[in-house]
Formats: structure tokens, C-alpha cells, sequence
């Protein structure tokens, strides 16, 4: 489906073979991302190609092999060494919610700060509700900024020739937000200085650390500055944040409120497994998830009645790619010699009247 956004076309991929050309067969053609008003100010929530962040990282760094460096030491892979945060904040949720027996209690909230909690010790190396510079209220209110304005479709994204006039004043607002984050990062930053002079043989514990350490590389081409530094941690915390956020809540409210609840048999089915794979003397560990098929296609079924957005993050084409025809919007009536294409619906390639009755 071809819809015209302003000044850009857009191609929505709405069924399975679309979604198959765009991310298998034509992926490096749309591995890029449209420059929006939220990303020009370091919130990339889109989840970047490889390819870009690479790149982007490259700005910062100098060249392109420090920038693979850094790009490594925030890979997935990292994100291992941090199974004990999740662990414990998994244990802080079962208590807080124990204590909630007997008394209604909102699931979403709890599932929010749980997710909130972990990203902020990997990427931050403290809680989301200990605030740490910034009260917690107000922290608060800067995430749900921050949810809002890279959720929201701002027009002079679609007609750059109008962006200045900022008329619905989302850009105003993210440059307000943004000055706000970097106040809280140079917080963070001072902070981890502080203890890493203060400790002898400091090991580094989160990724603003690993950010810090490879700051003092003498192997990096170009020497990581401090504002490299909170350029990598700004874009890392808002892919999280937000990516985790709405992972926690979808889950949550969506097993809570119409699924799993309303269907005690699927309930039963879960927890039979459970019980028989884990038993009832330990909690679940991330290593059980493999050993338990019908939990996780539970999870799977709540994301896809509940998507964590009606879209995925756009792509940008890098260049035409001719899917059906050879430059389409010239005239060549050489296209159709040697081939029996029918005009009466019989060949899709081309419908002037339909098809059917």
C-alpha cells in the first residue's frame, strides 16, 4: 500500500510477503533510518541497522574501527553479564507484590518500574527509583516526555520545508527534554568518575562504565571525549527504555487483562508446565525459558494480539529498487513485447480495470 506522507512516499508492508522483501530480500536496500526531530536529538528509539549506528558512532569516534569497538562493547552479548540485575529486580517484584496481598494494586505500574529498574543499573549503574540527581517524580515525568514526543508523528518530519516553524511544538519540547537528560547524564558521569578514582582495580559494572574504560583506550584511533561518552549512553538508554518499556507493559497488561486471566485453561495448561519442569521449590531462571515451550508461546500470542506499536520503526530506502518494473515511471511500450500479459484481469502485473465481475 503506497501512501504519500507530506513530501515522502510511503510503503506499508501490512502482510507476510511484504514484510519478507522489505527485511530478508531487500534489507540492505532499507537498512537505513529516516532522520526525525527525536532522533537529531540523540533519542534513537527506532532500533538502528548495524549499518547506521556504525556510522553514527563513527561521528563520534573519528574512524570506523573505533567505532566498531564501542558498537562491540554494547552488544547484545554484554547484555548476559547482567542476568544477576534482572534477577534480583525479578525478586524485588515478587515481594512488592506479596505485599500487595489482599489489596488491588496496578500490574502495569510494576511491571514498568521492574523494566525501568533494570535499564537504568545496566546502562546507569543505579536504579530508576533512587533518582540519583534528579527526584524521582521528576525523572518520572522526563521518561513519559520522552515516550510521548518519539511516539508522536511530528509534520515537519513529513514537510521539511516547515519543520522551522515547529507548529505543533514537539521540537521545542525535545530540546527542552534533551537539556534535562544532559543535566541528568553529566550527573551520572561525575559520579562514575568519582568511584572509579576513589577504588583501586575498579571493575567496570555497567555500560556507562565499559563507556568510560574504553574512554581511556590508548588502542582507540580517536580518544572517546566526554561528550562521545554521553552521546552513546543517550542513545543506548532511550532504545532501551523505550523498546523495554513497552516490552514489560505489553506483556503485563496484555496476559493480565484479556488473556491469560480470561482462559483458566490456558492457565492451568502454563502452570502444569511449570510445575513440571521447574517444580516448586526454586524460581525461573532465564537458562528454563528454552524447557518451556507453552509459556513462551503464551508470550508470543499476548504480542501479537498486542503489538508494542501498530507499526514497526520506519526504514528509509537508500535507492529505487525496481520490484516489478524497469524504471516504472517512463514510458517504454517495448516492456510488454514478448510477453502474453492480458489486460482483463488475468495477469496482475498489470489491473487498468480490476478484477472480477
Amino acid at each position: 500500500m503506497l501512501l504519500k506522507f507530506g513530501s515522502f512516499p510511503i510503503v506499508v508492508g501490512s502482510f507476510l510477503d511484504a514484510a519478507k522483501i522489505f527485511l530478508i530480500k531487500m534489507d540492505l536496500t532499507f537498512a537505513l533510518r529516516p532522520k526525525t526531530f527525536s532522533s537529531s536529538r540523540g533519542f534513537d528509539v527506532g532500533g538502528q541497522a548495524r549499518e547506521t549506528r556504525v556510522k553514527a558512532f563513527t561521528q563520534i569516534c573519528g574512524t570506523e574501527s573505533s567505532a566498531v569497538t564501542v558498537e562491540w562493547a554494547m552488544s547484545e552479548l554484554r547484555l548476559e553479564s547482567y542476568e544477576y540485575i534482572r534477577a534480583e529486580e525479578m525478586g524485588s517484584l515478587v515481594k512488592e507484590i506479596f505485599g500487595f496481598s489482599g489489596r488491588a494494586f496496578s500490574v502495569k505500574d510494576s511491571l514498568s518500574t521492574l523494566s525501568l529498574n533494570v535499564i537504568c543499573r545496566m546502562v546507569l549503574g543505579r536504579r530508576y527509583m533512587d533518582g540519583g540527581g534528579v527526584a524521582v517524580e521528576e525523572f518520572k515525568e522526563m521518561l513519559d516526555e520522552l515516550f510521548l514526543l518519539t511516539g508522536v508523528l511530528n509534520v515537519g518530519d513529513m514537510i521539511p520545508c516547515i519543520n522551522f516553524l515547529d507548529l505543533q511544538g514537539y521540537v521545542k519540547r525535545m530540546k527542552v527534554l534533551s537539556e534535562k537528560f544532559d543535566r541528568f547524564l553529566e550527573n551520572v558521569l561525575d559520579e562514575h568518575e568519582a568511584r572509579r578514582r576513589e577504588t583501586t582495580g575498579y571493575a567496570s559494572r555497567d555500560m556507562v562504565d565499559v563507556l568510560l574504560e574504553l574512554a581511556e583506550d590508548p588502542m582507540l584511533d580517536v580518544k572517546l571525549e566526554r561528550h562521545g561518552v554521553k552521546a552513546f549512553t543517550q542513545n543506548i538508554k532511550s532504545r532501551r527504555f523505550v523498546s523495554g518499556w513497552d516490552r514489560e507493559f505489553i506483556c503485563g497488561s496484555g496476559v493480565g487483562d484479556v488473556g491469560i486471566i480470561e482462559k483458566p485453561e490456558i492457565l492451568k495448561k502454563a502452570t502444569d508446565e511449570l510445575d513440571q519442569v521447574i517444580g516448586k521449590n526454586r524460581w525461573v531462571m532465564e537458562k528454563d525459558i528454552p524447557s518451556l515451550p507453552y509459556v513462551k508461546a503464551v508470550v508470543k500470542e499476548t504480542m501479537r494480539l498486542h503489538p508494542v506499536a501498530p507499526m514497526l520503526s520506519p526504514r528509509l530506502a537508500r535507492e529505487d529498487y525496481p520490484l516489478l518494473w524497469e524504471n516504472p515511471n517512463e514510458f517504454n511500450p517495448d516492456r510488454f513485447i514478448g510477453k502474453d500479459i492480458d489486460v482483463k484481469g488475468q495477469d496482475f502485473e498489470l489491473l487498468p480495470f480490476g478484477v472480477g465481475p
